[in-house]
């Protein structure tokens, strides 16, 4: 088998990369198979519900995550429900019930479409609906049935650029979703006439990739085309506090604190003033080993590497 595949384009604008760290394992439940078939935990059909390929497509990704998998058909997850928004959870846990341990080929998603539509009636529509809206959404209702506060302890206080660019993240929320897939970007940014660097932290769940060719690229060109500094100038000048006016800046963002989950999103549109084209470039990426290590920022003690789990 080939280490590496490639995304052609097709009628949607869409991509998702989600790729697994390598160091990161999980023990999934296990069912007997019965001797009269070979054992298939997890590959069971989603009916399709009139234009819900785009909810079949993150839904299936999201339940061959291992660690996820994993927390849900533990019963981990009830334990850390949420009275008042638990019915988009609980609707999820049995989806990915009976698609691992139920004795079906093809399972309905009605119940969680139906659970999920109560909050986003669009998505109730036979029509056909955004994919990263979907993800997010969903991402987004799982957490807030599932968080925990935490309180976060003082810090001794830090010293010197490095220490300030790359401090440890903390959050007062946690939940399996943040802990799989939240990560944080920081930007240095620097002031291109007083030549002060302030640094910025951003936590970001999906990473939307630009593509940086017509015809043929890696995944990670377009990783290098999203983390090249860049410079800001006319109307999109930073104010600089040194200056106290507005100023033409270099920014570079890297990678704080890399998620054990990353998505990626690979930007398939492309806009030039009022126009709007498709992007059909063939993208090539691996299916095993996706170095992060160049977009680290440079105290941070891990560099992670990615097995590719899922493609939208």
């Amino acid at each position: 088998m080939s280490s590496q595949r490639s995304l052609p384009a097709d009628d949607f604008g869409i991509y998702y990369v989600l790729a697994e760290c390598t160091d990161y394992y999980d023990t999934l439940p296990v069912k007997e198979a019965d001797g009269s078939q070979p054992c298939s935990q997890g590959v069971t059909g989603l009916r399709n519900l009139g234009n819900t390929c785009y909810m079949n497509a993150i839904l299936q990704c999201l339940c061959s995550i291992s660690p996820l998998v994993e927390y849900f058909l533990s019963g981990k997850y009830i334990t850390a429900l949420q009275n008042d928004c638990s019915e988009v959870a609980t609707a999820f846990a049995y989806l990915m019930t009976d698609m691992w341990l139920g004795d079906s080929d093809c399972v309905s998603p009605e119940i969680f479409r139906s659970a999920l539509g109560n909050l986003y009636p669009a998505f109730t529509k036979k029509t056909q609906q955004d994919a990263q809206e979907f993800l997010i959404y969903v991402l987004n209702e799982l957490h807030e049935a599932l968080k925990k506060y935490h309180y976060p302890r003082r810090r001794s206080h830090e010293k010197g650029p490095a220490q300030r660019c790359c401090r440890k993240w903390i959050t007062t929320e946690t939940s399996v979703i943040t802990q799989l897939f939240e990560g944080q970007l920081n930007y240095s940014i620097v002031c291109l006439k007083c030549e002060k660097c302030t640094y910025k932290n951003e936590v970001f769940t999906v990473l939307s990739l630009p593509i940086p060719s017509e015809y043929e690229c890696s995944l990670q060109d377009c990783l290098q085309c999203f983390f090249q500094q860049d410079t800001l100038t006319w109307n999109n000048q930073i104010h600089c506090s040194f200056c106290e006016t507005k100023q033409e800046t270099a920014v570079r963002a890297g990678i704080s604190k890399a998620p054990k989950i990353i998505i990626f999103h690979l930007k398939r549109f492309d806009i030039q003033r009022t126009t709007k084209r498709k992007l059909r470039t063939d993208i090539h990426y691996p299916l095993t080993n996706l170095d992060l290590t160049p977009y680290i920022c440079p105290i941070f003690r891990k560099y992670p590497k990615y097995n590719l789990c899922a493609v939208v």
